[in-house]
């Protein structure tokens, strides 16, 4: 995740950084979900059945104090759906661990919003346009309506709560709406995914968005960062799955800000790109660990060894491979003077395209940037 607010209000307002001494783990609790969304990377359905228990997921969290696991992010299928997740949530508050909430809305309600706000710090909500595009994209009609309305329930109870966006052909057109709303109702976070070619967004691979395409969208997003900065505008801008987009705000920095270049390119080299494996992992619905939800292969799985066994076995090649700085990579990231910023972005779209975990990423648009710089 590139937390473009925060670098920009470190940087030129001088406020704290915010640092994460510990490993985020994005938890799919549940593979069960009312929706069919086209881009979902784990196939949820309402047919699929839960595997682990409350007892078994309690066990990997007390292993996760040991290992240095600050965050979880509960996430699915809808994770709402399984009955014990407040507990879960709860047991994992006691042990000091941040909890955020992934969710697509539709099971927040007036009875359940204030116990939402006690139980996790943040509540995403996955918004993908206008009432048209959302409804198109998510496969039911009225689930706009309701899923604003459950993020204005949990503004009621007192909760944080932001969008999830992802971009693609059908939701780019969308993106402006998506500031305009979160501008209208004062929610905390923009959180904006690049696709990753995983579960049915490899299946979509064509509803990906050009590089052309792209650039233009995250110079859009970067406008909106600088303005909000500019007017001390709160909401918090995120996007995730790109890590190339912190070179383009660099770039932005040296246009805008060119004192603070030398600042903020120290600060990119110290949060070191993607995190895959590293300070980033992810256990889906069957209990298998992942350096992340879209990884095309696990290192372990919980039911079989421990937590704490997986995520420190020295002997596996992809944890080495993933936890070098930077990491050895081929095609264009080889020779990339950008390398110790992004560190070479998603592997599992390389691994997608390519059939090699360690090729570049295909979704980076830094050489078509180069390119237009030295036409002009």
């Amino acid at each position: 995740m590139f937390r473009l607010s925060n670098l920009l209000k470190t940087s030129i307002d001088a406020r704290p950084s915010r640092v994460l001494d510990g490993a985020i783990v994005i938890w799919n609790f549940t593979n069960r979900c009312n929706l069919s969304c086209l881009h979902c990377y784990s196939k949820a359905s309402l047919d699929s059945v839960d595997v682990l228990t409350t007892e078994i997921i309690k066990q990997t969290i007390d292993e996760f104090v040991q290992n240095k696991i600050k965050f979880i992010i509960f996430s699915g299928g809808e994770p709402l759906v399984r009955k014990d997740i407040f507990e879960i949530a709860l047991y994992a508050k006691e042990k000091g661990i941040v909890t955020y909430l992934s969710s697509n809305g539709l099971y927040i309600n007036n009875s359940n919003a204030q116990k939402i706000v006690e139980t996790f710090d943040y509540i995403g909500v996955s918004i993908d346009g206008d009432e048209e595009t959302h409804d198109m994209f998510r496969g039911l009609k009225g689930s706009f309506k309701k899923s604003i309305e459950a993020m204005k329930l949990i503004q009621k109870a007192g909760g944080k709560v932001g969008i999830r966006f992802t971009l693609t052909k059908q939701t780019l057109k969308s993106l402006p709406f998506i500031f305009e709303l979160s501008e209208k109702e004062n929610f905390a976070k923009i959180y904006i995914s690049h696709l990753v070619y995983s579960g049915r967004g490899l299946e979509n691979l064509a509803m990906d968005i050009s590089k052309e395409e792209r650039i233009k969208a995250v110079k859009y997003i970067m406008d909106k960062a600088f303005e909000y900065q500019k007017i001390d505008n709160d909401i918090e801008i995120v996007t995730g799955n790109m890590e190339v987009d912190a070179i383009l705000f660099l770039q932005e920095i040296e246009a805008r800000y060119p004192y603070l270049v030398e600042i903020v390119k120290d600060k990119l080299i110290a949060w070191g790109g993607n995190s895959a494996g590293r300070k980033l992992l992810n256990i889906d619905s069957v209990g298998n660990v992942k350096p992340d939800p879209f990884f095309p292969q696990t290192i372990g799985n919980i039911l079989e060894d421990s937590f704490t066994n997986i995520w420190n076995n020295k002997k596996n090649s992809i944890l080495e491979n993933l936890r070098m700085t930077p990491r050895k990579l081929g095609g264009s990231c080889e020779s990339c003077e950008y390398l110790n910023i992004c560190n070479g972005g998603s592997r599992s779209r390389a691994n997608a395209i390519y059939d090699d975990l360690w090729a570049e990423d295909p979704s980076c648009y830094l050489e078509l940037i180069k390119k237009s710089q030295k036409e002009i």
